[in-house]
Order: structure tokens, then sequence, then C-alpha cells
């Protein structure tokens, strides 16, 4: 990986540490701002590089929602970079860490996944001479707590990185708002502040996304979100179906006293297309359905088609149970819903998610789909959201995470 330039903003996070730095004395910084701005790799370059000056033969953290993900968004593009400009690295996949040595000096750094509040027994007893958070925001308190209880040894310091979620976060009111207090280095990362992103990049990842959507990952605002969840949705936006589908899924919002969603979907090229549902208000008919008569309202919206795998409300395990006793690939959904819907808004906007016209109970569930900000909440209304939950199960399911730089990919693992 070619480094050309680097913004004013990456400058600071690279040098804040220096001698000749007037924010050297500093106990930690904080990053945070748009998607896609440069923060991520400027930190670990800036962490590693603090390490190996300050420091030699100790132990050092990186951190995000899993090892997993620490890896893809941290260590796999640093490492090169690292080599690059002359440090030896040595990665141990099975011990999580990696060794990093440079002019003599060389330390230790591990991987921690802090996805849930069990992680924080997975750091408890290590002692580190820093860490870096990465998606600090996504992680429970009680991990990041216990991982900046571990940095004791004399002049360490604690990085984080994270993209805006609620005002209210705890993350926000306890650490950014309090920045100064804390002995914090506070910056704030705009897209113009990533020198790789053309204008080209620029342009079209403003226009992926609008309203909230926009102010949190265009602009880095903390902001909480009002009005519609998918405010840029219309019928205009609709489409007829394609003759070309070469596979198929179905998603299935489950309910008994509540209605059940289901949507067929086909893929023609790159694109999936919602082709057809199935929806049913037991409350509203006056009788409800068992899993032997869902079973065979799926196979009545496949017609004959045989979907690659069915994903359904991870709630519903009798449901799940039935149809793959009926031979389907059954799967439980992700149900994290905020991570849910920010992918299903960003597959839509840039075109990999498509709605044909015939999906009335969609188009009438999208357009009073509405945030609930009641409390500092930030969640959609648990009111008729089921034909938005199907869609949200099938494009967390299909589509990993937002599309990287505005291309147009899928998850294509059975």
């Amino acid at each position: 990986m070619e480094l050309k330039s680097f913004s004013e903003t990456q400058l600071r996070a690279l040098s804040w540490w220096s001698d000749s730095s007037p924010c050297r004395d500093m106990d930690a910084i904080i990053c945070d701002g748009a998607v896609r701005s440069g923060k991520t790799l400027c930190l670990g370059i800036s962490f590693v590089c603090w390490a190996l000056r300050r420091f030699d033969g100790m132990l050092f953290g990186i951190c995000g929602r899993s090892v997993m993900s620490v890896r893809r968004n941290i260590t796999e593009p640093l490492i090169p970079v690292l080599r690059d400009i002359g440090f030896t690295v040595h990665e141990t996949v099975s011990k999580n860490c990696m060794d990093v040595s440079y002019m003599g000096r060389s330390n230790r750094f591990y991987l921690f996944g802090g996805g849930d509040e069990d992680s924080a027994s997975h750091i408890q007893g290590i002692t580190l001479a820093g860490v870096l958070m990465d998606e600090a925001a996504l992680m429970p308190r009680s991990f990041v707590e216990q991982a900046c209880a571990r940095c004791s040894v004399e002049g360490s310091k604690l990085w984080f990185n994270c993209n805006p979620e609620s005002p209210s976060h705890w993350f926000y009111r306890e650490w950014i708002l309090r920045a100064e207090q804390r002995g914090c280095l506070y910056l704030h990362f705009s897209l113009e502040d990533n020198p790789s992103l053309s204008r080209k990049i620029l342009d079209r990842y403003r226009s992926m996304y609008t309203g909230d959507f926009y102010r949190r990952f265009i602009l880095g605002e903390w902001v909480l979100p009002e009005g519609r969840v998918y405010d840029f949705f219309d019928e205009s936006m609709m489409t007829d179906p394609p003759t070309d589908c070469c596979e198929y899924a179905v998603s299935c919002d489950y309910g008994t006293a509540n209605p059940s969603s289901f949507g067929l979907w086909g893929r023609s090229g790159e694109v999936w297309y919602r082709l057809r549902e199935y929806y049913y208000d037991s409350r509203k008919e006056g009788v409800q359905k068992t899993d032997a008569e869902y079973v065979a309202e799926l196979k009545r919206l496949c017609r004959g088609i045989v979907p690659s795998r069915v994903i359904v409300d991870p709630s519903a395990a009798s449901f799940i149970s039935a149809l793959r006793r009926e031979g389907f690939n059954a799967r439980k959904a992700d149900n994290d819903v905020l991570k849910g819907l920010r992918i299903t808004a960003d597959a839509l906007k840039s075109g990999r998610l498509r709605i044909c016209r015939g999906c009335r109970d969609f188009l009438r569930e999208i357009s009073e789909y509405r945030w609930d900000v009641s409390d500092g909440r930030e969640a959609p209304l648990k009111l008729g959201d089921h034909a938005m939950d199907d869609m949200r199960y099938f494009a967390t399911g299909i589509f990993t995470e937002p599309c990287p730089l505005g291309a147009v990919w899928t998850d294509r693992r059975n």
C-alpha cells in the first residue's frame, strides 16, 4: 500500500505523542467522524510507531468488536504499511498476536474481541503498556473500561477510534464531552481527511445517504435520528421483476399473534430483487396459523423455486425446525437492529437491493417506518415493521457490511 500524503488532521493523529508535540503529555486520543475518513489506518500506524519509540519488550492490546474485525479493519491493512516503512512484523494467528520489531526494539500486540458483556473477562489479568480500541462506541462499556484498566505501565496511553452513534451514548457522554477533563486529545475527521479518496468517490459517498444517516456517516455528527428510517425511499424507486435471476432466497419475520412477513428475493447480476411477498396478520384475520401452515405458505410463495437459503427471525425456533424438516436451508438471522438498518439503508440507496412493483405491504410499511426517540432511545418504532424486519434480516445475511467505496458486491457464501 502506497501512502502519498496525509491531511492536517491525520498528521496530528500521527504525531500527537512525539517529543515536539504540545499534546505529548496527554493520556489518550479519541478520533471520530465520517466513515472512510482515514482515521483507522492512521491511528494504527501512530499506535505502533509510538509503542516502538517508547517501549521495548512490552505488551499492547488492539481491540474491536471481534478478533476477525480487528484483523480485517486494522492488522491486514496495517501490516504491509509497517513493513514498507521498515518494521519487522511476525503474526501468530493461533495466538491472536503479532510481534513488531524496529531498530533493536520489539513489542507484542494481542488482538481482542469486545463484542458483548462477557468479553471483559478475555482481557482481564494482562498488563498492557497501551491499548487501541477500534469502533469503541460499538463495544460494551464493561469491556472498554476493563481494557483501560489493564494499562498500568508507566507512560501507557489509550487510543480510541469510532464512528458516531446517539448523543446519549455512554462513550460520547463519558469520553468525548469530557475529553479535556480526562486529558484526551479529541480529533474529528471528515471525508476530506482521507487523501486517497478521489473526488468521484467523495461525491458517490455523499449521494449514498440522506437525512440522519447522512449526518451520522458523512458529516460524522452524534445525532439522534428522527422521522422516517428510510427517508430517501419512495414508490418511484420500485421496479419490474427481472427475468434472468440466477439465485433465490427467502427472508422471514415470523409471528403467531403478530403478523408474519416473508419476502422472496432473486439475484440478477449483482443486484437482489424483492420479487414478491407474503403477509399474514392473524389478529386482523381472526385465525392463527401453525408452523406447518406457514411452511406451506412459503412453498406457495416460491412457486416451485428452490431458494439457496431461508433467513428467519432468530426467535422462531420451531418454525426454523419445521423448515429444515421440509428440506429448506433455514438459518437464524442476525438481529443486531442498528447494524442491520445501516446495511439495509446502504443497500437500498446504492441499488444493491431493489423492490419490485406488487410488494404492497412492503411499500405500506416503509412509508410509515419511523424512529422512536422517546426517552433518548435510538430504535425504530415497533409498529407495522414486519416486512421491514424481514428485509433487514435478508440484507444483513447477504451483505455483511456497508458497501466499501460505493462498490457493488454480494456475499455469496452458502
